[in-house]
């Protein structure tokens, strides 16, 4: 099979054509399966049969972002969200250049000195949203902030997030007979890295500096807050306590939905949210971030149908005739082959195990080092995180920026993102590998 009769780079283009004509998301991804498993020569039955039975590979997440969507609602309803952007607004002022830095360093806390990845957004983003249209800070620049913090901690820094995509990589390359230690990975992606530290600031300071215009319109799926008395009352704090206890929770247990529900009981007991109003809470969650977790859901089923198709071996083998004598030219059409299946896939981590097993024996065959061949494996992972449409790192901060309807998911947060950390990492990836 020629590369260009690949079923899983035709699903990919019919999917990312979809998604640019504004069609939506979860239908673009739907359409996308279907047409993977059909271009693979699968029944259609099994193609829905396969997409549905994958779905529960995010189930999790997808219970997570409802739940801590609905912490998110209880925690703005009793205003203590507002009392926070008050302060923000003493220190930041107008200035949304340095704010979107601020943001960007937040979300690098969330991976690793604080790893809840993108459980921050639903709590933190729509009520800095008001101060950021007074700011006219052009979202893009927010979205490109919020996706560098959820992805280049973990690309560069072997802890939090990034020491478990390190171990995924160091433990694919020796299952596949090329031995390395997690603790060295980093030395291979730090200049990959550092080419998504410059796509960020392209992206605040040259990009999306000039000011743009948004509305102050209602969050969707969100009450009015509690009128400001002035100080902290029995509200706040067990708001305050319930958001606490979710992250703790998660971090020593490993379960956000746990640490959403005792957050969530939390504040019923401390009458942050009265129990009567607990309905309401609930439906709020799910109007804020119900879509998100019906994506992440059909992702995840979507995913087991680009699987399935085989399609990612085949594209693997028909693009190494392209590689000719160059090792740069070998990285780059690995580094594309990868950024194509996480485009599809939607997860970084999970497209590591996929293509290590080709990649090594592709690469040792080639001459590349273990250092490059680490490189080459991390890159292809974590190309297409960014500018994926089925990626946590896209939807989360589609999510928390969207929340009064005047943010696109493609145009504002995928294309963004898309050029400015996938390009940097696609040439400085394949220059890194030349090189080490």
């Amino acid at each position: 099979m020629s590369i260009l009769g690949n079923p899983v780079l035709l699903s990919v283009l019919v999917m990312t054509v979809l998604c640019l004509l504004k069609v939506n998301v979860l239908i673009a991804i739907l359409i996308s399966a279907v047409a993977a498993g059909l271009f693979a020569g699968i029944p259609i039955n099994d193609v829905m049969g396969t997409l549905v039975g994958g779905m529960g590979g995010n189930s999790e997440t997808a219970l997570s972002y409802v739940l801590l969507g609905a912490l998110a609602f209880a925690v703005q309803a009793t205003g203590l969200a507002g009392k926070l952007v008050k302060g923000l607004e003493k220190v930041f002022g107008k200035n949304g250049m340095i704010f979107a830095l601020v943001l960007a360093g937040i979300a690098c806390f969330s991976q690793n000195l604080i790893p809840v990845h993108i459980a921050f957004i639903p709590i933190l983003i729509p009520p800095l949203l008001k101060m950021m249209n007074e700011m006219k800070l052009d979202r893009r620049a927010a979205a490109c902030s919020l996706t560098f913090g959820l992805k280049a901690p973990y690309v560069m820094l072997p802890v939090g997030f990034g020491l478990i995509f390190h171990t995924i990589i160091s433990n694919a390359m020796n299952d596949n007979g090329m031995v390395i230690d997690r603790m060295l990975v980093w030395r291979t992606t730090l200049l990959p890295g550092l080419g998504m530290v410059a796509g960020l600031l392209i992206a605040i300071f040259f990009s999306y500096r000039k000011k743009r215009e948004y509305q102050d319109l209602p969050l969707k799926g969100v009450a009015e807050t509690e009128k400001d008395t002035g100080g902290f009352t029995l509200q706040h704090w067990g708001a305050l306590v319930g958001a606490v206890a979710a992250f703790v929770i998660q971090l020593t247990l490993g379960s956000l939905p746990l640490g959403a529900v005792v957050g969530l009981a939390i504040m019923v007991a401390t009458k942050a949210i009265n129990f009567k109003n607990l309905d309401d809470t609930i439906s709020g969650g799910v109007a804020m971030m119900g879509w998100i977790a019906f994506v992440m859901l059909v992702a995840s089923g979507y995913g087991s149908v680009i699987r399935e198709t085989g399609g990612v071996p085949e594209l693997v083998n028909a693009a190494s005739g392209l590689l000719g004598g160059s090792k740069f030219v070998a990285a780059l059409v690995m580094l594309f082959i990868g950024l194509i299946i996480t485009m599809g896939i939607g997860t970084s981590f999970g497209t590591v195990p996929i293509v290590a097993t080709i990649f090594v024996p592709l690469c040792m065959s080639l001459g590349f080092s273990v250092m490059a061949t680490a490189c080459i494996i991390a890159v292809a992972g974590a190309l297409g995180d960014a500018g994926s449409p089925a990626s946590d790192s896209t939807l989360g901060p589609t999510a928390g920026l969207n929340a009064d309807g005047q943010h696109d998911h493609i145009w504002d947060t995928c294309v963004p993102t898309f050029l400015h950390y996938n390009v940097p990492l696609l040439i400085v990836g394949a220059i890194a590998a030349t090189i080490l």
